[in-house]
């Protein structure tokens, strides 16, 4: 219990400056990619003690170093995106949860992996790739879609743009016709009819990454951002306050944002106490001491080897 006051009361006394800045960064850039997950809050007001709280993850895209905002919601509710994106008109991947739809002013822009699930998921329940060629063929579609895509991965942006109209957008001509045709032959409630319906309903997001060459054609960095905090949640099971679970929300966007710009050797993130600085963020009492101003630094890691010039001008290290 000790510890965990102490992770929380310093992350709430330290952090918000840092996430709120970088939350401003993220709202300046093209491209953001979203997901969510549970996590349960014991003593969330106005709601049981079993009931689901929400981890919402905001990444970049590839239009500059990375930036990965995790905040704590006590719902899934379409107002918290609307709230967190408002003054961003770029281009917002995510998943087809509906809730992300209350985000105004953006281009959608769908993930491939979710379609491709839908009818991997009607192979499997037809009993195996035999038992439904339709089924079969869907997932066909969608593994020669990333096919290309692999291809592609060594090109520039602006050339993978181009390759994509020439070589994907008939490709996705054809699999829509096969879709329209398909959707007339099975029952809209059956494992396939649900997958083709998912494609054809999601088709206009599906298909806007090729709108820009910096675009992905799923949503799979997110759902990679987020996996370790699920990993974790594993562990510590729940959160007793909501004020603890935005400290972990806080700690875990420094943590992550920091591993995405290469700072893999991370060993901690320290707070070190620098006795009446100019340029602190917060007075706090120092174990008990005279008030002191503290800032937050990143610790690479526990040997004197300086940060890397790429490292530096990501703007992780702070002093």
């Amino acid at each position: 219990q000790t510890l965990s006051n102490w992770v929380i009361e310093a992350a709430h006394a330290w952090l918000p400056p840092l996430w709120e800045y970088m939350k401003q960064s993220l709202l300046q850039r093209d491209i953001i990619l979203c997901d969510e997950t549970t996590v349960q809050v014991l003593k969330e007001p106005g709601k049981p003690a079993q009931s689901k709280s929400y981890m919402w993850l905001y990444r970049s895209g590839h239009d500059g170093p990375p930036v990965v905002l995790y905040e704590y919601q006590p719902s899934r509710e379409g107002k918290h995106p609307q709230r967190f994106l408002q003054g961003f008109s770029g281009f917002l991947q995510t998943d087809a949860y509906a809730g992300y739809n209350q985000v105004a002013d953006v281009t959608h822009v769908g993930c491939f992996s979710h379609c491709r699930r839908e009818f991997t998921e009607a192979v499997k329940a037809a009993g195996g790739p035999g038992k439904s060629p339709k089924a079969l063929e869907g997932k066909a579609f969608c593994d020669e879609l990333f096919e290309w895509e692999r291809r592609f991965r060594p090109l520039s942006f602006a050339e993978r743009y181009e390759h994509r109209q020439t070589y994907v957008v008939p490709h996705l001509e054809a699999f829509l016709g096969w879709a329209h045709e398909t959707k007339e032959q099975v029952l809209p409630k059956t494992r396939l009819g649900r997958a083709v319906h998912y494609c054809i309903n999601q088709w206009s997001s599906l298909t806007n990454f090729l709108l820009d060459g910096r675009l992905e054609i799923d949503n799979n960095s997110s759902e990679r951002s987020i996996k370790p905090y699920v990993i974790a949640r594993k562990n510590f099971l729940f959160n007793i306050t909501p004020r603890g679970a935005e400290a972990s929300a806080l700690t875990v966007s420094m943590i992550e944002s920091a591993k995405a710009n290469g700072l893999k050797n991370i060993s901690s993130i320290s707070l070190r106490i620098y006795p009446m600085q100019p340029a602190a963020t917060s007075t706090i009492s120092c174990l008990g001491q005279r008030p002191c101003r503290t800032t937050a630094v990143w610790v690479a890691n526990r040997t004197t080897e300086p940060a890397s010039p790429a490292a530096r001008s990501s703007g992780w290290f702070f002093l």
